[in-house]
């Protein structure tokens, strides 16, 4: 299915997908202000469905990579978003024909938009993740053996490069470090794909569940109802925890935000505090003295959202503030994300946690309860 993305859009994307970067992805405001600017300038954007991609197209993905603590400072310009994408087409010696997002989560479920309308192009109702993660390997298309490099990036002082490694891994480390010396912040294009790779190896209807996300919250809002409820039946989820944010310890190293939050339990029920870890994204939450503590209810690669207490706003970790009135949402993600391959990549022992895979219902892999929550069906 085609359809066009148009300003009026751009707001419940934007908070969809702020639902969907788990705490990470980049400042939804900031992409919503960069999509709307090149829509009036260049007009709306065609998103196209998977189903209507031909197979020989040319696709890359388009995101930002680094601390998103910094962007929300550092301003990303639509020269700068555009050059990684003109620079990989000339390396690639072929035209692009489709962009798509690299994660669908935050700033980069919008900065695509941005640049699908200043070049002209189709840009895909998918992704590459069906959420956020913090590092560029941490993909779909790379579990399909789809390479991120060539990989284009620039930053918003004019600087441009491409880069050629031997392994998803390598284009991480390395791009890692010019985005560090570029600003913590740059631009990047790459995965470059055939439409028969997209369609194996994206998430479909990305762009569409944002959308609904985002309206779902103001409707509700707007008919007096419960927006956490909605977004909870929307993701086939469940409310973890309700509570109020008493510390945040958050640091930008390395080009990530990386950090913990303590939520103070508020209502009837259990008194422990939830500790949130996150690195861009949140990673686990558990109850007790933090991810060593006692019960952990859920683990990355599932989805960990914070949403404000009454709005059902979603929270980005480095908006997160003493005294915020929150409520935490967990979500599944998608299926891929928990075989064995996806969870050296992307579960909690990557990230340095020794601690299993648990499911946002409170399983293991296995099925096994692990926090004594009945499992829910999504």
């Amino acid at each position: 299915m085609t359809w066009s993305i148009g300003p009026d859009a751009i707001d419940d994307l934007a908070r969809g997908a702020a639902v969907l970067g788990t705490g990470g992805g980049g400042d939804p405001y900031i992409g919503a202000l960069l999509a709307r600017r090149a829509i009036a300038e260049h007009g709306e954007v065609t998103a196209v469905g998977l189903d209507e991609l031909p197979d020989d197209a040319l696709v890359i993905t388009v995101a930002m990579m680094g601390a998103p603590t910094v962007m929300v400072e550092k301003l990303p310009t639509l020269e700068s978003i555009i050059d990684p994408v003109r620079a990989i087409g000339a390396y690639l010696g072929r035209p692009v024909t489709h962009l798509a997002c690299a994660e669908i989560g935050g700033v980069n479920s919008t900065i695509p938009i941005a640049a699908a309308a200043v070049l002209g192009l189709p840009l895909l109702d998918a992704d590459g993740m069906g959420r956020a993660f913090p590092e560029l390997q941490m993909v779909l298309p790379t579990l399909s053996g789809i390479s991120a490099s060539p990989l284009g990036f620039a930053d918003e002082k004019g600087n441009v490069g491409v880069l050629q490694t031997i392994d998803n891994s390598w284009v991480e480390r390395i791009a890692r470090v010019a985005a560090v010396e570029m600003g913590c912040s740059v631009m990047i294009c790459g995965f470059a794909m055939s439409g028969a790779q997209a369609r194996e190896s994206l998430v479909r209807d990305s762009l569409r569940r944002c959308i609904g996300l985002g309206s779902g919250i103001a409707r509700a809002r707007t008919d007096k109802l419960d927006p956490v409820t909605r977004v909870v039946e929307l993701l086939g989820g469940r409310e973890l925890f309700t509570g109020k944010v008493v510390d945040v310890q958050r640091a930008t190293t390395a080009g990530f935000a990386r950090g913990t939050a303590t939520l103070q339990a508020v209502g009837a029920g259990d008194d422990r505090d939830l500790t949130l870890a996150f690195q861009n994204e949140h990673l686990i939450a558990s109850l007790g003295d933090g991810v060593s503590g006692d019960e952990v209810l859920v683990t990355t690669p599932d989805l960990i959202v914070v949403l404000e207490h009454d709005t059902g706003e979603p929270i980005t970790t480095e908006g997160l503030r003493y005294g915020q009135r929150v409520r935490v949402v967990a979500a599944p993600s998608d299926p891929r994300w928990h075989s064995p391959a996806a969870l050296a990549m992307v579960g909690p022992g990557y990230f340095g946690y020794d601690v299993p895979a648990r499911r946002f219902d409170g399983t293991t892999a296995e099925g096994v309860s692990v926090t004594g929550v009945p499992a829910v069906t999504a």
